[in-house]
């Protein structure tokens, strides 16, 4: 398991923190918790907004750049340490591009942050990515120790996009041995905003469950992950750093706070329906997709621990916040329905799952949106 290590920083002056992206939701985050540590006195400095347009945050030195342009290297000058998201939260945005086109903006990215990082003297670049990298499985540990390998398919899907970053930055640190590169995954996220395939999955009529699955839900709040890569850059932890709120969810447990029932099929009939609804272009996702809801993928914080973070946020709370932040919306397998489709899909998720093909032709035929 890895364990803290912290590099010798210097007592005469703060470190300049670059964040990638900093105009997003969870870029904002990120950059006011830097600000936050930094009016306490803190090892961090400056705070630079990497981005193609300002955010709201007052006190970030924003540099305007296309993170895949070669031009990004001169926006890192006096840079000490950049944090990268690599993690989508917004998954509307995402399938509004082919499987191909993200997956080569994720790899061009992370290559430029990577050489651009290098070839100016920065010291370290964090990297967030994701515990679904881990893969979920019934035979995994709960909860899972940082240095798990990764078990995850590498499919055409987003969890496939993090795999492809994760290789490019384990062949940089061999490269750039002057970097000092850590991957931070946090677990499923939750809070304003956010959008992805785990909290699609509370957007259906019920909660899907296979026949012998064993699901601990856990979660993180974009507040706690912000925390967490304040204090990642602050005591340079590495190589591998997990974040999640404490312990998880049983199914049972969530079935309780959500007020949702659950919808229990063959894992057999649950993928295998999935996979041909993906493969005919209804599903946006791909059925390896399913297995992260059904089966634990839990992780254990162990570094941050040992370092003092501590996350704000329980499971539960974090739960609440991802249910408010989907309110008024409807999906099944990731796509998101109007109203009225919604309905008729709401006797069960399994009525859902196994005849929505023809409903959704339908829908693609009027011009529906993912």
């Amino acid at each position: 398991m890895s364990s803290p290590r912290a590099r010798v920083r210097s007592s005469r002056k703060a470190m300049t923190v670059a964040v990638t992206g900093a105009a997003t939701p969870l870029g904002d985050h990120i950059v006011r918790a830097l600000l936050a540590r930094s009016a306490a006195g803190g090892a961090i400095g400056t705070v630079v907004g990497l981005d193609t347009e300002r955010g709201p945050a007052d006190g970030v030195h924003w540099r305007l750049v296309d993170l895949g342009s070669p031009d990004l290297a001169s926006h890192l000058r006096d840079v000490n340490a950049v944090i990268h998201v690599a993690a989508s939260t917004d998954l509307a945005a995402d399938l509004r591009q082919n499987a191909r086109t993200r997956r080569e903006r994720a790899v061009r990215q992370i290559q430029t942050v990577v050489v651009s990082a290098a070839a100016t003297g920065v010291a370290r670049l964090v990297v967030v990515t994701s515990a679904m990298t881990y893969g979920a499985s019934p035979t995994n540990l709960v909860p899972l120790p940082e240095d798990a390998p990764l078990a995850a398919e590498p499919d055409e899907g987003q969890v496939g996009d993090l795999l492809a970053v994760e290789q490019i930055l384990r062949t940089a640190a061999e490269v750039h041995p002057g970097l000092a590169i850590t991957v931070v995954r946090p677990a499923a996220l939750a809070g304003p905003r956010v959008d992805t395939v785990i909290t699609r999955h509370f957007e259906a009529p019920r909660l899907l469950t296979v026949k012998g699955g064993c699901p601990a839900w856990q979660f993180c709040h974009v507040e706690d992950l912000a925390t967490a890569l304040v204090t990642t850059v602050e005591l340079g932890l590495g190589p591998v750093v997990t974040v999640a709120s404490p312990g998880w969810m049983t199914q049972s447990e969530v079935e309780v706070v959500s007020g949702m029932r659950r919808v229990e099929l063959s894992e057999s009939v649950a993928l295998g329906t999935a996979q041909r609804l993906h493969r005919v272009g209804i599903l946006p996702s791909p059925a390896t997709d399913l297995a992260y809801a059904v089966y634990p993928w839990a992780v254990s914080s162990a570094t941050l621990g040992a370092a003092g973070w501590q996350a704000a946020y329980d499971n539960e709370t974090c739960l609440g916040v991802l249910l408010e932040s989907i309110r008024g919306h409807h999906a099944v397998g990731a796509r998101r329905l109007d109203r009225k489709d919604a309905a008729l899909g709401a006797a069960s998720a399994a009525v859902a799952l196994v005849g929505t093909a023809a409903m959704m032709r339908r829908h693609r035929r009027k011009g529906g949106g993912a």
